[in-house]
C-alpha cells in the first residue's frame, strides 16, 4: 500500500490513533485530523471538527486523492429522553453528521478500483442500551448509511464497510466504566473471551479493509467485541 494517502478522523488518541499508526506501517502517508492536536504525534496533523462541513472542507482541500478515509471521530455520554437536548445533537453531528460529511468531501478523491472507506461505529450500531438513546441512534445510523453507500459506491470499486467495536481499552471506554462503577477487568471478565479489545486489534482490521485482498468485502457492519453479540 505504498504511497497510498490515508485521513483518520479523530485519529490522536484511542483506536483511530492505533487505526493511523498502523496505516503508517503500511506505507501509507498519513493525515490524522481531530479538534484539537495530541502533546506528540508522529503523523500530519489538521485541526477539524467533523460535525463542521466547512471544517471538513479545509481538511480535504489541497489533497489531489484520498485512497483510505477512516471515519473514527466521535463522541458519547449518558442521554435519556429526560436529559438535555444539546448532547442529543452533539452526539448526532459527531458521530453521524460527520461521517456523512466526511464520506461526501473525500468522494471525488478516491480511486475508482480501489478506493476504500472504513467507519468506525460500534456494537451499540446494532443493539440498544437504556442510556445510550443519541449514540445508539448515531452509530445505527452509521451502519445504515455505510450499508447504503456501500451500493452506491459498488459500481466505481470502492468499498465501504463499519467496524463496530465493543469495549475498548480507551479513554471513552474508560469513562464509561466510571459511570458504570465497573472496572475494565470486570467489563472483560463479562465477555465471552474474558477480555476486553485493545486498540491495536481494531486497527488490524482496518489495515485488512483497506487492503487490495479485501476488494470483495463491502457493506460489512463487524463485530469486534470478544463474542458478545453472538450470545445476545
Amino acid at each position: 500500500m505504498s504511497a497510498r494517502v490515508a485521513v483518520v478522523t479523530g485519529g490522536t488518541r484511542g483506536i483511530g490513533r492505533a487505526a493511523a499508526a498502523r496505516l503508517v506501517d503500511e506505507g501509507c502517508r498519513v493525515i490524522v485530523a481531530a479538534r484539537t492536536p495530541p502533546e506528540s504525534c508522529a503523523f500530519e496533523f489538521r485541526r477539524c471538527d467533523v460535525a463542521d462541513p466547512a471544517a471538513v472542507a479545509r481538511l480535504f482541500a489541497g489533497l489531489e486523492r484520498v485512497d483510505v478515509l477512516v471515519n473514527c471521530a466521535g463522541l458519547a455520554g449518558v442521554n435519556t429522553l429526560q436529559g438535555d437536548d444539546a448532547l442529543w445533537h452533539a452526539i448526532i453531528a459527531g458521530n453521524l453528521h460527520g461521517t456523512y460529511y466526511c464520506c461526501k468531501a473525500a468522494l471525488p478523491l478516491l480511486p475508482d478500483g480501489s478506493g476504500r472507506i472504513v467507519n468506525v461505529a460500534s456494537v451499540l450500531g446494532l443493539r440498544g442500551v437504556p442510556d445510550q438513546t443519541a449514540y445508539c441512534a448515531a452509530k445505527h445510523g452509521v451502519v445504515g448509511f455505510t450499508r447504503a453507500l456501500a451500493l452506491a459506491l459498488a459500481p466505481r470499486g470502492i468499498t465501504v464497510n463499519a467496524l463496530c467495536p465493543g469495549w475498548v481499552d480507551t479513554d471513552m471506554a474508560r469513562q464509561r466504566f466510571a459511570e458504570l462503577g465497573i472496572s475494565a477487568a470486570q467489563a472483560g471478565e463479562g465477555m465471552p473471551t474474558g477480555r476486553i479489545v485493545s486498540p491495536e486489534e481494531v486497527a488490524d482490521a482496518v489495515a485488512w479493509l483497506v487492503r487490495p485482498e479485501a476488494r470483495s468485502l463491502t457493506g460489512l457492519a463487524l463485530p469486534i467485541d470478544g463474542g458478545g453479540l453472538s450470545r445476545a
